[in-house]
């Protein structure tokens, strides 16, 4: 496990996405609100990046092929100091290096992501690049439950069961929703854990939100001495922290109005001031 300085509060996260969101004018909240926990965790206790370095040789590697909630890991970039305040207060505008995709230009994102299915099957190739190589660098995935629609997730499951890569691990943003409406509504998935334990992953399911529980089910499956790749099944709510957000799928593309942002941002800081 690798311990950090950096608390990465979620309250804090959840404010800088906000504070870009409207500075920005640009979508995704509630998608970037569902993963803000995962992440937290994620940097601040598993994430190896050798001298805080995000382009070190040895370093683990993170792939958010759910691209589209890239404001959540630029919120964590910036708690690492990778990303300067003017980052933020200029997301959008011309000339920003920030987009509302992951784009791998910026250093700390691994991959160009938003074509949904794409991340995943890039860091399918990137834990066999490091099992060829015989290194100890882990890969994680963070897809979303809408794109496991996608024929690559699967390909790719495949391709990491047969090859064993046991240094993989992908996390499922089980939030219930896609772009165009619920999961049960546009395509039924079912019991996501069973689908990838039938693919040859060891999987688990989780509250999402909660940080212990994903601290320990992450160290649990990475000392399994199965050599599966990994499946960790996160349950979440979309716009979680936010109580007109939550659950509501218009966040995936409404924007922020000065009156939305207000009432945002203040139940978010009562939880933070």
């Amino acid at each position: 496990m690798v311990e950090t300085q950096i608390p990465f509060d979620s309250k804090t996260l959840r404010k800088t996405i906000l504070d870009m969101a409207y500075a920005g004018s640009t979508v995704h909240i509630g998608c970037a609100f569902s993963i803000v926990e995962l992440l937290a965790v994620l940097y601040r206790s598993h994430l190896r990046y050798p001298d805080n370095d995000p382009q070190a040789p040895h370093r683990d590697y993170l792939i958010l092929s759910k691209g589209h909630g890239v404001m959540a890991q630029y919120a964590c970039m910036r708690e690492l100091g990778w990303l300067k305040d003017e980052a933020f207060t200029g997301y959008f505008s011309d000339g920003s290096d920030l987009k509302g995709l992951s784009d791998s230009r910026v250093p700390g994102l691994e991959a160009t992501t938003g074509s949904l299915g794409h991340g995943f099957s890039v860091a399918v190739g990137m834990a066999m690049g490091s099992k060829l190589r015989d290194t100890d660098q882990k890969t994680y995935a963070l897809v979303g439950d809408g794109e496991i629609n996608e024929g690559p997730i699967w390909e790719g499951a495949l391709f990491a069961a047969h090859h064993e890569l046991q240094n993989f691990m992908v996390i499922v943003d089980e939030n219930g929703f896609q772009a165009m409406g619920s999961t049960e509504d546009v395509l039924r998935l079912g019991s996501i854990q069973a689908k990838f334990e039938s693919f040859g992953f060891e999987a688990v399911t989780i509250d999402g939100h909660d940080e212990s529980v994903i601290d320990s089910a992450i160290c649990a499956l990475w000392a399994s001495a199965s050599r599966k790749p990994k499946a960790l099944i996160a349950k979440t709510v979309k716009g979680q922290g936010v109580p007109f957000m939550e659950h509501n799928n218009m966040w995936h593309y409404t924007r922020l109005d000065a009156e939305t942002y207000a009432k945002a941002r203040s139940a978010v800081a009562r939880d933070i001031l």
